[in-house]
């Protein structure tokens, strides 16, 4: 049925008269359910190293967790996100510390796992945090070797699942990593072990804060385009969205996130799985530092994650949650 009508009959800004009336008609809400905390990690005793390029991010040691668990929980944040600060000591061309049962993420799941059940815990899973060379997996004749680096991944993923891992996220746009991680979670008893494919990750220019803070980063830039996702496509992202979904994906990931708010609802559209969005640290950086030199408004970061929501996302991995969970439940 076609309705006809128009101004004066009908003004659009009645219902945004008040705030209660914009809030009966609101169409998406943010709650501290879609945030997942992301938390670097590193060896060592009472550290809380800042991240220089993302301000008010730290490096903790471990000694620390427990109370960032606990500040997470009494928010309500489901879920976290461990991402290890390796000594360059302990990196090699085959990133054999991601392998290593004492190795920092390894220690953080055993501890978290023991004294909070009811909090999920994440892992990446990819190699350049462990590589000497920063890249995502294992180099033969200056390429990254797609088969040679999933052999790798697997046993990572095993390992982070005996250790207590409840999500396991594989970041490194290897072909084929999730079938194969899927068969090895299930043949070791981890069937219930949720694996979130980071299926459509781009080459990006906004990750670079982040290889600064997981100590990655290296004077000469690294190029990954080789296997992360060309920033120019869009309709490659629906068909790696599908393989990871045959191959046993519980979730999938958009990464970046607000320059890639079309291929979030492109995702939506198209497939009945939960899509999560990665607010990253090149993105978290220039709100953040807009908001200290007062050009934008604090609300900026509510915005923001919203707009995630809008384009059809379920989660939204950021590192304002912390900040923005409190906010959302007063």
């Amino acid at each position: 049925m076609r309705i006809k009508a128009s101004y004066p009959a009908v003004r659009m800004r009645r219902n945004r008269k008040s705030d209660w009336s914009r809030r009966l008609v609101r169409e998406n809400n943010l709650s501290s359910n879609d945030l997942i905390w992301p938390i670097f990690i590193k060896d060592g005793k009472n550290i809380k190293e800042p991240v220089k390029s993302m301000p008010g991010v730290f490096r903790y040691s471990l000694d620390k967790i427990e109370k960032l668990v606990e500040r997470a929980l009494s928010k309500k944040i489901p879920m976290i996100a461990l991402f290890p600060c390796v000594d360059n000591s302990k990196k090699n061309l085959r990133g054999s510390e991601a392998l290593n049962k004492n190795n920092i993420v390894c220690k953080a799941l055993k501890l978290i796992k023991k004294n909070y059940k009811e909090i999920g815990l994440m892992c990446d899973v990819a190699l350049d945090p462990y590589t000497s060379h920063g890249h995502d997996g294992i180099i033969k004749n200056n390429y990254v070797d797609n088969d040679e680096t999933i052999k790798i991944l697997v046993k990572q993923s095993l390992l982070q699942a005996d250790m207590g891992c409840d999500v396991i996220a594989p970041s490194d746009m290897m072909d084929g990593r999730i079938g194969k991680i899927r068969k090895t979670l299930d043949k070791n008893g981890h069937q219930l072990v949720q694996i979130l494919s980071y299926a459509v990750k781009y080459a990006s220019g906004f990750y670079g804060p982040f290889r600064e803070a997981v100590g990655s980063k290296r004077k000469v830039k690294i190029d990954k385009k080789n296997y992360q996702m060309d920033f120019y496509n869009s309709k490659e992202a629906l068909r790696e969205i599908q393989l990871d979904i045959s191959e046993g994906a519980d979730f999938v990931m958009v990464k970046p996130g607000m320059p890639y708010l079309d291929i979030i609802k492109l995702v939506k559209d198209n497939f009945k799985i939960p899509v999560f969005a990665y607010q990253v640290s090149g993105e978290y950086s220039l709100l953040k530092n807009a908001i200290k030199n007062n050009i934008f408004d604090k609300d900026v970061v509510i915005e923001s994650l919203v707009s995630f929501k809008r384009a059809g996302a379920n989660a939204i991995v950021t590192y304002f949650a912390d900040e923005v969970a409190d906010k959302i439940n007063k």
